[in-house]
């Protein structure tokens, strides 16, 4: 049975999507002003290669399917996000234009264990802020995966809102150059 695993880059002050009107770099919002350097990439590599599928929000999977496709020099990483099935949960997206894409528009939770039940390797959720916190709100998530970046931008759309709790336990943590890798299991 597949895990779902959510993964986000995220700050001090726990923002995971950029404020409105954040400076951009070439490549990305904040979190790619930032080195994170090649112990970042190794994990995230290994993040890919352990998933079967990935599960996306509309918009990531929009700024998704615009950039890997066109991306060259991306490797083993690359072939793998662009051929690896990839579940996108939307309301409004009818015809995917990345191949390997499914929209869901059922119920989040039937869907979900659909595909725990299909998959056996992990289903990679990346960024998908809104879809991420649905997924805690109805217990689906297995593991959190977090690149903790050394700085606070002030605003901007955070993972949990005020509030919210949930439970967890620390199941890995890796310092790297600029960052720290955590990775938390749900509490039993």
């Amino acid at each position: 049975m597949g895990k779902v695993v959510v993964t986000e880059f995220i700050t001090l002050d726990g923002v995971i999507e950029d404020p409105g009107g954040a400076e951009k770099t070439e490549r990305g919002g904040w979190a790619f002003r930032f080195e994170g350097g090649p112990e970042v990439e190794t994990f995230k590599f290994e993040e890919l290669v352990q998933s079967d599928a990935q599960l996306l929000g509309r918009i990531t999977y929009e700024g998704f399917a615009q950039a890997w496709p066109t991306m060259e020099g991306t490797g083993e990483f690359g072939e793998k996000m662009n051929g690896m099935p990839k579940f996108v949960v939307s309301s409004t997206l009818r015809d995917p234009a990345w191949n390997n894409t499914s929209v869901l528009t059922g119920h989040l939770a039937a869907d979900v264990g659909a595909l725990k039940e299909r998959f056996d390797g992990d289903i990679l959720v990346a960024g998908s802020a809104q879809l991420a916190r649905a997924l805690f709100a109805h217990d689906l998530v297995d593991e959190l995966h977090l690149v903790v970046y050394p700085v606070i931008l002030g605003a901007g759309k955070r993972l949990f809102a005020d509030g919210a709790e949930l439970p967890l336990k620390l199941l890995d943590a890796r310092q790297t150059g600029a960052v720290a890798l955590q990775v938390f299991g749900r509490s039993e």
